[in-house]
Order: structure tokens, then sequence, then C-alpha cells
């Protein structure tokens, strides 16, 4: 079994538009929500092998926040370049070729991607994945590559407004 969390960013600022897109970063709303999304992951003891994140700010400092409070080694949070403009193949790709060794990855970036990666094995339509939202999906394989030709099951998003 394969467990994939995908993450989208906290809220992040457009006060200054000064700023480029590329390093916006989150609001202390953003914050709190995403700590609360982490002791509610870290209740259910959940704990990722691996952490994957887009290297924007805005990511970066929410897969920070995810890893602490779910007491994952920071300095072992692998930031992708590639996360911050990519499609959702893109990081289905990165996904296919993970070690089999890993059990468990959490993916931390952007929509409209991170909605279209959750379609892609929902049951049903999704419109947007909220910001500090976590969706987890549940693959029956033992290998990354099958993903997408495996069972599958989205068990939960987890929206930091319903907690």
């Amino acid at each position: 079994m394969k467990k994939l969390f995908i993450a989208r960013h906290a809220k992040s600022s457009w006060d200054d538009f000064s700023i480029s897109d590329f390093d916006r970063p989150i609001l202390n709303q953003g914050k709190k929500k995403t700590l609360k999304v982490a002791e509610a992951l870290k209740k259910d003891n959940i704990l990722p092998d691996l952490i994957m994140s887009s290297t924007a700010r805005r990511a970066k400092e929410t897969a920070l926040l995810l890893a602490q409070g779910l007491g994952y080694p920071v300095d072992k949070i692998d930031f992708k370049e590639s996360f911050y403009h990519a499609y959702d193949d893109e990081i289905l790709a990165e996904l296919y070729g993970l070690d089999d060794s890993i059990n468990s990855v959490m993916v931390v970036g952007h929509n409209p991607t991170l909605t279209d990666l959750v379609n892609q094995f929902a049951a049903k339509y999704i419109d947007n994945l909220s910001t500090s939202a976590v969706a987890c999906i549940t693959f029956k394989t033992d290998d990354w590559s099958k993903l997408m030709t495996c069972r599958h099951n989205l068990d939960f998003i987890l929206r930091p407004g319903e907690l």
C-alpha cells in the first residue's frame, strides 16, 4: 500500500505587489490553519516517509510548518523547484520514480495543479483544494510506478475550516 498526502500551501499575502509571486509569504491566518491541520494529522498518527515541496516561499513555509507539526525532520524535506509551475502529470512522474521502500509521501504545492491531482483519483469531482487543506489517497500497490493502474481510494480531504 502507498499513501499520498496532497497539501496545498497556506493562505499567502497579496499586500505587497512589489513582491514576486514566487516570494509571497504566508499570512498569520495561514500559519494558524496549517498548524491546526498538522495537529489533526498528528492526532491520527500520520507521519509521511517523505515530504516534497515546491520551492516557492509560501509552499516552503507551509512544508516547514507541516513537518514541525508532524514531527518530520525539516532537513529531510525534498524541495523541488520544478513543483512551482508543475502540472499534475509532472508531479506524478516524480512519484513514479520514488524508491518503493517509501510508503507514504506528502506533496506540498499549488493550485490548480493539486486540485487536478486530487481529481485524478477522486470518485467525485472537487472544485478546489482550499489553502492549507490536505487530501489523502491510498493506492493498493507496493510500486509507485503503478499509481494510475492500481485500485485507489480518496480517504479524506482535511480542510482547516472544518476543524
